[in-house]
């Protein structure tokens, strides 16, 4: 059975910093790109940020220079270092997997996200 288990949120003041660290298993971890995507009351999901098996690396625009996305495949887990945070990234985060391998490429998993809240 697949999980994708989120840890780390909570909350922070502005300026503060928060780690998310979302922990997979049942699935073969190298296998997947992996991302982290936020929600916002009465918003859009987005992606913020995905690394590829090889860890190439892509941000939304709002937080480059500020968020940093990493992977372990060893540990099966990928993380989101949130730095200076504001209040706008207030949202619930979720971690999510991508297969890009066949068979079932394509195939998506999701976390049951963590919420992150910036104080102003």
């Amino acid at each position: 059975q697949v999980q994708l288990v989120e840890s780390g949120g909570g909350l922070v003041q502005a300026g503060g910093s928060l780690r998310l660290s979302c922990a997979a298993s049942g699935v073969t971890f190298s296998a997947y790109a992996m991302g982290w995507y936020r929600q916002a009351p009465g918003k859009q999901r987005e992606l913020v940020a995905s690394i590829s098996s090889g860890a190439t690396t892509t941000y939304t625009e709002s937080v480059k220079g500020r968020f940093t996305i990493s992977r372990d495949n060893a540990k099966n887990a990928v993380y989101l270092q949130m730095n200076d945070l504001k209040p706008e990234d207030t949202a619930v985060y979720y971690c999510h997997a991508d297969r890009r391998q066949i068979p079932d490429w394509g195939r998506e998993y999701w976390g049951q996200g963590t919420q992150v809240t910036v104080s102003s």
